[in-house]
């Protein structure tokens, strides 16, 4: 063994180091099977399980940060979808004579809220609305799927894990939730004080729930990454459609109107909420002084609309363009 030359010495390094091949693919890992000490023993490569994620060694590690302010807004916007869209069903079936409208928003506002906490209290860790996640690198992270190596391109080692857990799978088990909540609170209300409406609308806004749930959970399977990247500028474009249509339909045109009936102030305010968190989504906030201001900008669209609403009045085109002619 001392006779050895240093040449040989250097040649059989390699084969004491190079012990396993190497692990393929984007997102497979070897998990850590036991740890002596500062040595680790790993196993096969393949998928990570569940709260774990690859590091650069392509070994699993477990998942022991928490959400950044972004995940936490991303997180915000998709439980403030099916509120949103409670609240534009009860209002559209309700009816301008049903007093009921006020007690079912309530009604889903509490629905959403208490599946929120319940949702929160069963992550990991359970029983703290605190929750352990990994960190979202790039789009690829919500796609794992796509990215299951094939050696030999005909055997698929399939590696496919929650790569940017729990973000993911946390909103189906919100909405699941929700559903069920509604389920067991809605329809009791509803039949008890929904005495404006007739026999078949008064669950029509429940029925619609039944709807939007299914569209709204294979939103998330398929765009959910999407979603992730876009989503303060489709709260932006969104609530400026959404406020214009609402102005123009309820036909005001003067600060005055919008002071006649406080459900007009109601939806404009709402608007506002959601301008201010669009524009909190895409500065996140990370220098105060550059971007409080930024808030200044939330009632310029409404500002806008009603400085010139007069003078895009379409009767008034009309007669001025029948003056001329």
């Amino acid at each position: 063994a001392f006779g050895a030359s240093p040449g040989n010495a250097a040649r059989a390094l390699p084969a004491a180091v190079d012990i396993q091949p190497a692990c393929l693919g984007l997102y497979c890992g070897r998990t850590v099977l036991s740890v002596n000490g500062s040595v680790e023993t790993y196993g096969d490569c393949g998928v990570c399980p569940r709260g774990q994620r690859t590091d650069e060694n392509k070994i699993c590690r477990e998942c022991l940060g928490s959400p950044d302010r972004y995940d936490w807004l991303y997180l915000g916007f998709m439980a403030m979808l099916p509120l949103v869209l409670h609240w534009f069903f009860i209002e559209w079936y309700s009816g301008k004579k049903s007093s009921s409208a006020l007690l079912q928003h309530l009604t889903a506002l509490l629905e959403c809220s208490v599946a929120a906490v319940v949702t929160l209290l069963l992550g990991d860790p359970v029983g703290s609305l605190h929750i352990r996640s990994c960190r979202v690198k790039k789009l690829s992270d919500w796609y794992t799927m796509l990215y299951n190596p094939s050696p030999d391109y005909i055997t698929t080692v399939h590696c496919t894990h929650e790569a940017v857990y729990p973000l993911y799978t946390i909103v189906f088990i919100y909405y699941a939730f929700c559903l069920v909540l509604m389920m067991l609170l809605r329809p009791l209300l509803v039949k008890k004080i929904a005495c404006g409406l007739g026999r078949s609308d008064r669950f029509k806004s429940i029925y619609a729930a039944l709807y939007f749930f299914p569209i709204l959970t294979v939103l998330q399977a398929v765009g959910g990454g999407l979603l992730y990247y876009a989503f303060p500028y489709i709260i932006l474009v969104l609530s400026l459609v959404t406020l214009a249509v609402y102005l123009s339909a309820s036909e005001v045109e003067f600060f005055k109107d919008l002071l006649v009936r406080k459900k007009r102030l109601v939806v404009l305010f709402s608007h506002w909420l959601l301008h201010a968190y669009g524009i909190i989504s895409i500065s996140k906030l990370d220098k105060l002084e550059q971007d409080l201001p930024l808030l200044a900008l939330v009632p310029a669209p409404a500002l806008f609309y009603l400085m010139t609403a007069k003078y895009t009045e379409p009767s008034r085109i009309l007669s001025e363009g029948g003056n001329g002619h």
